[in-house]
């Protein structure tokens, strides 16, 4: 188990949401995670640093820019933590036949480690419960039936089979067809279900959960079992609207940097 203690220091962040066509918003998190980086030994990813992920043959520009990123990271002696999010679920996942052997996994390029979702970790004595959150939204029936397909072996090697060409309009169509039914789902589908966070948390022992997914940045404290509890909910990143920010872990407690709303 991943533990923290002493004077360790570690960063929290999710849905980055990296993407070549906004510069500005990778420019934001790449300055503010060399910066809050320096005191720190561990970082936490939770998911969703790429707004799309069709496979680790081919990262692009701003794969091979965070692959730059968090190789400098972990030479520096910090340890990366990458858990995969509802838009980059492919990373790391192993390409059919013979291109798979010769495409080494984003995690080992970059010297980070791969989360599974959700993750059991102690922070300074305290467990905590790490995810994405995507899980958590048990009300959106479509999208967890959706969730359990794409993350079926079958789904993914029959996807990452395809010419790349082909898996990047396939990306965007359903990244289209995503945007299209959120817009007509009601507001409620898209957030976590009460009944899940305390089942998860309490299926893990834990009195802390940590995860984005939802973009609704939040502190909250809560009830469970009678004893108190708390969810701190990321932040999702956008420069141009001014968001973006950082959970930061101590021994004296948690702390939020950043744009949190």
């Amino acid at each position: 188990m991943i533990e923290l203690r002493g004077a360790d220091r570690a960063l929290f962040a999710s849905d980055v949401h990296l993407d070549e066509r906004d510069p500005l918003t990778a420019d934001a998190f790449f300055e503010a995670l060399a910066r809050e980086s320096a005191g720190a030994t561990h970082v936490f990813l939770l998911g969703d640093l790429f707004e799309a992920w069709v496979g680790d043959d081919d990262p692009g520009a701003i794969g091979r820019r965070a692959l730059d990123s968090l190789a400098a990271l972990t030479a520096a002696g910090r340890r990366v933590f990458l858990m995969r999010g509802n838009r980059d679920f492919l990373l790391d996942v192993p390409l059919a036949g013979a291109a798979g052997a010769s495409v080494a996994p984003f995690s080992a390029r970059a010297g980070a480690t791969m989360l599974a979702d959700p993750t059991r970790v102690l922070l300074f004595g305290r467990p905590a419960l790490l995810a994405h959150g995507d899980a958590l939204c048990t009300d959106d029936a479509d999208y967890q039936a959706f969730r359990a397909q794409s993350r079926s072996p079958a789904w993914q090697q029959a996807f990452l089979s395809q010419p790349l060409a082909a898996r990047v309009e396939a990306a965007r169509a359903l990244r289209a067809r995503s945007e299209a039914e959120k817009a007509a789902k009601a507001q409620y589908l898209m957030d976590v279900n009460a009944a899940e966070v305390e089942r998860a948390m309490r299926e893990a022992g834990a009195s802390l959960l940590i995860h984005g997914h939802t973009h609704r940045p939040a502190h909250h404290r809560m009830r469970l079992d009678g004893a108190s509890a708390e969810r701190w909910v990321l932040p999702d990143w956008e420069a141009r609207a001014g968001r973006g920010g950082m959970l930061i872990a101590t021994a004296r407690g948690l702390q939020a940097i950043g744009a949190w709303e």
